[in-house]
């Protein structure tokens, strides 16, 4: 191993030293696709993790304040209802579902857990931005390194609450602006990361599976945290803490930020491993650097005059503002919304709302698929927003209904609702780091990513303050208000939904052109 580490010396590059060990093990250097599968994994397992943190405080959210009495119902795998009576042994946790925690328990206690939500994501947009500058500028891995561990520190803090008994708001609050400031550092490297390795050609279908660590994350955060509650809310936080930091670990230990910083050239591997025809399409790296020319990073100010940043930066505001209230407050809203007639605990609404996500997962893929097929983002992400606003009204409206419907609806609405935040925040965000304005230039892709995912982070820590508020006179007012944030999305790409429909005719009437004057006889 002191070999390898010796020649990546000297080569002026140094690769992390899991990534050293596997060489050791193996006797030879990792292909490039070794080296993209690490990545995927690696990277996705990172942000897998940061969701699952962020997932554990709408969960417990109405353990901190239970507002329905009749609550008297459990549900389990496969989705039933079955009615449960509390076991004797389990009295001294009586305050999972009927006493809550002060200070969120009072009269307040909604409008406070708002307020918790607005801190830590006002903290996250505003940290997206200056993270997205300092990782096109330090070593991505150090960086997301350094996030993830704090994650889980403070993550883990604010479950120590529970052992500690404070009771004071704004120590809860202080630990939720430190988590969301640290929790600012993951996305813009993750996916500066991935589009260092990744190539243009199925972008959008690699990156909305890929992005599935969203939907995957929220999944975990939710029945960790639910299963965790019977023990206490504090085991919530602090479990899904310690997952982050571990995890953090692992992305120090083995996460190759670029073909450059590890010595690994694409051409070269090739001539010893064997390659597939038509891989090219996707193994070429997004960006490829110039040994001789230094690259200076973009801009802040630069990065916003991009052609397409900001008109797609706006429209995460909203489609963001939508996902996160359902984030946030969609465990809370079934646990004290009687389906059938019937009230779910915490757990079983922590449970059931991981089919929102589910459904998250499936539309952020066929998100990226169609966006590939058609090769129009804008017109992709617009449609769905537009079908989101339907599945918003008829889940409100029927969603109550019964079990089975609710599921249904949930299901649709989540597809809708994530399916152009995933593309937006991915494959768009990708698309516009590499933008031809930008020449080449491969120190943009994070600043951008920051910029687009911060400023849809406002709208995402706006939602679910405003839900805290709207929601203690009328859940109706709520879905009124994301239908309209929906509708606006939508409307926000119409100039870039009207050039690629342009475009589009464009192209199939200079085809039908070619196509006619070929079959002209020759005189």
């Amino acid at each position: 191993m002191g070999s390898i580490s010796e020649t990546a010396a000297g080569m002026g590059y140094s690769k992390p030293l899991g990534i050293q060990f596997l060489e050791c093990i193996r006797r030879r250097k990792l292909s490039y696709k070794a080296y993209q599968a690490i990545v995927l994994i690696v990277t996705f397992l990172a942000y897998t993790s940061y969701h699952a943190a962020r997932k554990a405080t709408s969960v417990v959210k109405s353990a901190l304040d239970p507002q329905s009495s009749d609550i008297g119902t459990g549900l389990k795998f496969p989705f039933r209802i079955s009615y449960v009576h509390e076991p004797a042994e389990n009295k001294k946790f009586s305050w999972v579902l009927k006493d809550g925690w002060a200070p969120f328990n009072g009269s307040d206690g909604t409008a406070l857990l708002g307020d918790l939500d607005l801190a830590f994501l006002s903290v996250y947009a505003v940290g997206m931005y200056f993270s997205g500058h300092l990782g096109d500028r330090l070593n991505l891995r150090i960086f997301l390194t350094v996030g993830m561990l704090g994650t889980g520190l403070f993550t883990s803090f604010f479950g120590v609450g529970y052992w500690a008994n404070i009771h004071s708001f704004y120590y809860y609050l202080i630990v939720q602006m430190l988590a969301g400031l640290f929790q600012s550092t993951g996305w813009p490297s993750v996916v500066a990361v991935v589009g260092n390795w990744f190539g243009k050609k199925k972008r959008g279908l690699i990156m909305g599976i890929w992005n599935a660590h969203t939907s995957v994350g929220n999944i975990t955060g939710s029945l960790v945290a639910s299963a965790m509650l019977s023990y206490g809310w504090g085991w919530s936080f602090v479990v899904p803490g310690l997952i982050v930091a571990f995890i953090g670990v692992m992305v120090f230990l083995l996460l190759p930020v670029s073909p450059d910083s590890v010595g690994v050239d694409k051409e070269e591997d090739e001539l010893h491993f064997t390659k597939k025809s038509g891989d090219e399409e996707v193994t070429e790296p997004l960006l490829r650097s110039d040994p001789e020319h230094e690259e200076k990073a973009v801009g802040f100010i630069e990065a916003w005059k991009i052609p397409g940043v900001a008109t797609f930066a706006l429209c995460l505001f909203f489609a963001k503002l939508v996902a996160y209230t359902f984030l946030y407050w969609l465990p809370f809203y079934i646990a004290n919304t009687a389906i059938e007639g019937k009230y779910l605990s915490s757990k079983a609404a922590g449970n059931l709302s991981t089919l929102f996500d589910v459904g998250g997962m499936v539309g952020g893929i066929l998100a990226g698929q169609i966006s590939d097929s058609l090769d129009a983002r804008a017109i992709t992400a617009a449609s769905f927003m537009y079908c989101a606003i339907p599945a918003l009204f008829f889940y409100r409206c029927y969603g109550h209904v019964s079990l089975a419907l609710n599921i249904a609806l949930m299901f649709i609405t989540g597809m809708f609702v994530n399916g152009p935040y995933a593309l937006i925040t991915t494959a768009v965000s990708a698309d516009l780091g590499t933008h031809s304005s930008l020449e080449g230039n491969s120190r943009a892709l994070a600043t951008v990513t920051a910029i687009i995912d911060g400023t849809g982070s406002v709208g995402a820590a706006i939602g679910p303050v405003l839900t805290g508020y709207i929601s203690e006179k009328s859940w109706s007012a709520v879905f009124t208000m994301l239908m309209a944030a929906a509708l606006i999305a939508g409307l926000l790409l119409t100039r870039l939904v009207v050039a690629e429909v342009a475009t589009k005719i464009s192209e199939r009437r200079s085809q039908g052109g070619s196509i006619s004057r070929s079959s002209e006889p020759d005189v």
